[in-house]
């Protein structure tokens, strides 16, 4: 039998495994359970392809994309071994290959990607070629922490424990609590063995920058590569098409690439930048995960990324041949929002919402990092040992001062307000603006009102965000975007420790234009939540998110936040039939909870006669028991109330007529005092 170094020399033409490689193959290859994290570019294919030579049986590889299945097999088949995928992009020959190779034996690898799990008659197939190893890549798709979850990949663990046979899992970027989860649904809580390898890229040269004409700022750092295969991410699929004729009118060869996209001009694309040298890519993060481009040669990022884990995902796609490679990020305080918008709008339960805003902060602190970029990007992944000459804080460090005292007023104002507001109100406080919303909640008599005019608003909004950056605060998604203080926040706010600001950043921010949104900053967690409803709702009913209520509906509502129905029917948009529908629904989003009505009070909510209706219940139940309270009990029914409320009567004789005796006698005095006086 061949020995891995054999194997390693002959087929794959190494001398040496990289580092961290040779354990992982031999464990591997042992048949034992593995978990392994490499960074990008560091090897993960070979971990499974050369224990699959030197097993018996089929590997079965599990991966999420058809390009990069493809990419692959046809590596291996240039290096001499069978392999081969079954996926819909085959012709009916190629699948014909792969039968007949499985049926002769001669099979060793075969790729397949997890909505094909779906199917029972995927598992027996599976039995019936001998699969003796299952290896999964991209293995963070598992996890519904992780930033490309994929939902067939769930069904692995089942077809793990279906064929009883070894799995090894592979992926670049995974904190503690996606790995944990990875191994919870793909080993069924089993323990694997783990290998965690250094995340350092030490080829890649790091930089942010705040958005400043964004297109002005990417055209220049393409200019200043000209020649050299890039990629773009971009935010939006619109921004994929304008950036790429931008960089085109600049006269460099580029082409966008979203998931909007015809799937033949896509694959066209992808064959293009595997194949092309010099070719530039503005893309969505639909594009890269299937990407094997040795030499790309540099990676920017038109809006921040989602997360920690999906910035060092793409800028990994850079540089792969360890030849140097550089990136640019630029960040700005839309791209915050959005990325807050995102979270929130989406239908996860509340602490995953809160993991995510955390997540959020983590990479803000990468973005608004005082010292070291490198360093603070490996801590985040727990990896401690390392040296950067490699970004653009230790090629120009930032300017830093001692921002304690700012820190502890803005502290100090969300802990008296019972950390129940937003940055904007909190800013409102410090500032010592005369708003109604402080006046309604007495802040102005707070003793951080007012403290804060050392900085302006858009000054005030930096600070916050580094605040965030640091961890010391997080938006609470059950409080609509409310900020809490974490743990660490409170030696800072006791004075007992320092904190350090960028100075930079703080000047910068009064020079930034404002962006334009339908609601204000401080509504906008309120308009997420909003909308997180309006999307349920229309999922269940099978129809378009604009049926319920649209946009602008929603951003009246997170502005004048409706405490009733009744002004729940004054909000643009919300006719009687809605308001029936939904009403109740996103009153409970507004306040938390919503009244109780009678379906003919319900009738009437919004008109005229609500109010009248509502003061003829009070004049009746001052008057239940009779003008004594000894006599007996007597009402009138909803529908009665409804009735008279609308056809205002404004004589006796005719509300006798609508009461009857009975209760002409007890309530008609008191019923006339009411319609007269709105007469």
């Amino acid at each position: 039998m061949s020995s891995a170094a054999t194997v390693l020399r002959d087929i794959f033409g190494f001398e040496d495994f990289r580092p961290g490689q040779q354990d992982i193959v031999e464990a591997v290859t042992r048949g034992e359970n593995v978990l392994a994290i490499m960074p990008t570019g560091g090897g993960k294919s070979l971990c499974f392809q050369l224990p699959a030579l030197l097993r018996d049986g089929v590997t079965v590889v599990i991966s999420p994309l058809i390009a990069l299945m493809r990419d692959q097999v046809r590596a291996l088949r240039e290096a001499g071994v069978e392999a081969g995928a079954l996926t819909s992009g085959n012709t009916d020959e190629e699948t014909e290959q792969v039968w007949s190779a499985l049926e002769e034996g001669r099979l060793k690898l075969l790729y397949i990607a997890p909505e094909r799990l779906a199917s029972g008659a995927a598992v027996n197939m599976l039995r019936r070629i001998g699969v003796s190893m299952i290896a999964v890549d991209e293995a963070h798709c598992v996890s519904q922490w992780g930033h490309d979850f994929r939902p067939d990949y769930l069904k692995i663990g089942e077809l793990q424990r279906a064929l009883n046979v070894p799995i090894a899992a592979f992926t670049a970027t995974a904190d503690a609590e996606t790995r944990a989860e990875i191994v919870e649904r793909l080993f069924g809580g089993a323990t694997p063995q783990e290998f965690l390898h250094g995340f350092d890229r030490p080829n890649i040269h790091l930089a942010f920058a705040a958005k400043d004409n964004p297109r002005r700022q990417i055209l220049q750092f393409a200019a200043a590569r000209k020649g050299q295969s890039g990629i773009v991410y971009c935010g939006t699929r619109a921004k994929t098409e304008s950036l790429a004729a931008a960089l085109r009118d600049d006269g460099h060869l580029a082409l966008h690439y979203h998931g909007g996209m015809d799937p033949q001009q896509r694959r066209e694309t992808e064959v293009r930048f595997q194949r092309e040298d010099g070719l530039i890519v503005v893309a969505t993060v639909a594009f890269g995960m299937g990407i094997d481009k040795p030499d790309i040669r540099w990676v920017a990022h038109a809006d921040l990324p989602k997360s920690i884990e999906s910035y060092y995902q793409e800028i990994g796609r850079a540089g792969r041949d360890g030849a140097p490679a550089e990136t640019l990020t630029l960040f700005g305080a839309d791209d915050i929002r959005l990325r807050r918008s995102q979270i929130d709008e989406g239908l996860a339960p509340p602490e995953r919402r809160a993991a995510d805003h955390a997540r959020l902060n983590a990479l803000l602190g990468l973005a608004e990092a005082l010292y070291c970029r490198r360093k603070k990007l490996l801590e985040y992944f727990g990896d401690t040992e390392i040296s950067c000459d490699k970004c653009d804080l230790c090629d120009s460090p930032a300017e830093v001062f001692d921002g304690t005292e700012a820190v502890r007023k803005a502290l100090s104002a969300i802990l008296r307000t019972g950390e129940w507001f937003g940055s904007g109100h909190l800013i409102d406080i410090l500032l010592g603006n005369d708003t109604p919303k402080i006046q309604e909640r007495g802040h102005d008599a707070l003793p951080t009102y007012g403290v804060g005019r050392e900085y302006s608003k858009r000054q005030w909004q930096a600070v916050f965000r580094q605040m965030m950056g640091h961890d010391l605060i997080r938006p609470d998604p059950e409080r609509h975007g409310a900020l809490r203080m974490t743990d660490i926040a409170l030696p800072i706010l006791r004075d007992e420790e320092r904190i350090e600001l960028r100075r930079d950043t703080i000047q910068n921010a009064a020079r930034r234009p404002a962006v334009k949104t339908l609601v204000s900053e401080e509504d906008g967690p309120l308009m997420s939540a909003l909308k997180a409803k309006r999307r349920a709702l229309a999922e269940a009913a099978k129809v378009p998110a604009y049926i319920i209520f649209n946009d602008k509906t929603l951003a009246e509502m997170a502005s004048k936040r409706p405490t009733t129905l009744d002004e729940m029917a004054a909000i643009g948009g919300v006719g009687a039939k809605k308001l029936s529908s939904y009403g109740n629904a996103f009153l409970e989003v507004v306040n938390g909870e919503a009244q109780q009505m009678h379906p003919s009070r319900l009738k009437i909510v919004g008109r005229q006669s609500a109010s009248t209706y509502d003061r003829l219940l009070e004049a009746q139940s001052a008057l239940m028991r009779g003008p004594d309270g000894i006599d007996k009990p007597m009402s009138c029914s909803a529908s009665l109330l409804a009735k008279i409320a609308e056809a205002r009567p404004n004589d006796a004789a005719t509300l006798l007529h609508i009461l009857g005796e009975r209760r002409s006698e007890r309530f008609g005095d008191a019923f006339l005092d009411v319609l007269n006086s709105e007469s």
